[in-house]
Formats: structure tokens, C-alpha cells, sequence
């Protein structure tokens, strides 16, 4: 089965929250035009996208990889796994993972892609797929996160906090301080200390494949539990 794109802007933003490639740099002309008239997003919100925007589409391939790489696979505290923001090392991270898998199956999302099922562009893709009203409640069950990663992003002068601030946006979802506070409880990663790093990476192996007593709940059934307080798992530098 073949699914239908519905939302060309969670499309959009699931592709500039990829891993750089000359197939994106390519592409963002169009990417840019779909994000520009997004009437859902404020004028504001698509002037602030438009630095990253510029930079996709102009900055040296190599220079975008690098700076893709220190901030999204270097930081714990900005990974695009979702799951780690909620689950960190628990084992429930496995078991939310098979219900995600098994939401995708049923119907009939197959990502073609060796990221885990919980990673943020691939959530973002399958929910363009899906009626808005559905992708927009995923999208707010998650909002605190949105904040916590653009808060984190705009400390580091990154033009990809403009991402998570509109995303923020989409969901409808009104501030949590209180589940904001509690994710910048804990301290940044430091992309430079890799010894620390590879200390914090250290973790279970997490199976997520087929499990004949997962059922396929609603994305948003899973996604609910981010609204719970943040498991302390330890961290790098954390």
C-alpha cells in the first residue's frame, strides 16, 4: 500500500532534519517555497527559518555534515530519537519503540531507512501522511521536547532551533514550563569530549522488531507518555 502525502510541510521539515545531502541541497528550492507559504506557521516563525533554509541550499556539503553531526549525533541532550528524551536507557524505550513499529505497519508506513522508528524525521514523515488533525495532536504530545530542543539550539546560535520552534508552533499546544524545566534540568553535551560521549552511548542493545503481543495502538497513545516526568538516566556529562 502506498500512502498518500497529505502535508507537504511536516514533509518538509522532516527533510531538513535529515542528514545533509546534495539530493537536499537540490531539492530546497522547493522545500523552501513549501515552507514559505505555510499560512499555519506566523511570518515570523517562516522568517526565522529562512538562515537554515539559506544554508541547506548554499554551505559547502562537507561543512553542513559536520555541523549536522556535532550537534544532533554528538549530543545526547539534542538527539532526534525522541524516545531518549522520555525513556533514556529504561527498558520501556524498547517497548514503546515496538508499539511505534507496529503503528507504522498497520498502516502501511514503511520507512526506508536504518534510523530507529522513535527518530524525528521519520516520525515527521509518517505523519505527513496522516490527516493534520491526527499529526497534530502526535505533534503536541511532544511540544515540550520541541521547546527543550529549540531552547538548547538557540543557546548554541544554531539556526535549526527555528525547526523545533515551528513544530512547536504546528502542535497548537500551549507552554509547559514545568515539563520544560525538568528537560533543561539537565546540562548540555560537550560534542568535544568524545571519551565522555562514548561513555554516555554505552548502553542495552534495544529490539524493536515484530512482537505478536504489541498490538498497533495510535501514535498518539505511545507519544502520551512524554508528558510524564523525564526518567534521570545518566548522561555524559549530565
Amino acid at each position: 500500500m502506498t500512502l498518500q502525502l497529505q502535508d507537504r510541510t511536516l514533509k518538509a521539515l522532516s527533510l531538513i532534519l535529515s542528514y545533509p545531502t546534495r539530493e537536499l541541497q537540490a531539492a530546497m528550492p522547493e522545500i523552501a517555497g513549501t515552507l514559505m507559504a505555510e499560512s499555519r506557521l506566523t511570518a515570523a516563525a517562516r522568517r526565522d527559518l529562512s538562515p537554515l533554509l539559506e544554508e541547506l541550499a548554499q554551505r559547502d556539503i562537507y561543512e553542513l555534515e559536520e555541523q549536522f553531526v556535532m550537534l544532533f549525533d554528538r549530543s545526547r541532550t539534542l538527539s532526534l530519537n525522541l524516545f531518549e528524551h522520555v525513556h533514556g536507557e529504561s527498558r520501556d524505550r524498547g517497548g514503546a519503540m515496538v508499539s511505534l513499529v507496529e503503528t507504522y505497519r498497520a498502516a502501511g508506513f514503511d520507512p526506508a531507512t536504518p534510523e530507529l522508528p522513535d527518530h524525528l524525521p521519520v516520525l515527521l514523515e509518517f505523519l505527513a501522511t496522516q490527516p493534520f488533525v491526527e499529526a497534530r495532536e502526535t505533534l503536541a504530545d511532544a511540544a515540550h521536547i520541541f521547546e527543550a530542543l529549540a531552547t538548547r539550539l538557540d543557546r548554541r546560535e544554531s539556526p535549526y532551533g527555528a525547526v523545533f520552534a515551528a513544530l512547536f508552533q504546528l502542535s497548537g499546544a500551549r507552554a509547559n514550563d514545568e515539563a520544560l524545566a525538568e528537560l533543561l534540568e539537565q546540562p548540555d553535551d560537550d560534542p568535544e569530549d568524545l571519551e565522555a560521549l562514548d561513555e554516555v552511548w554505552e548502553e542495552s542493545e534495544v529490539r524493536f522488531g515484530p512482537d505478536p503481543n504489541a498490538g498497533c495502538p495510535q501514535v498518539r497513545d505511545m507519544l502520551s507518555k512524554m508528558d510524564m516526568p523525564v526518567r534521570n538516566a545518566p548522561h555524559a556529562a549530565e
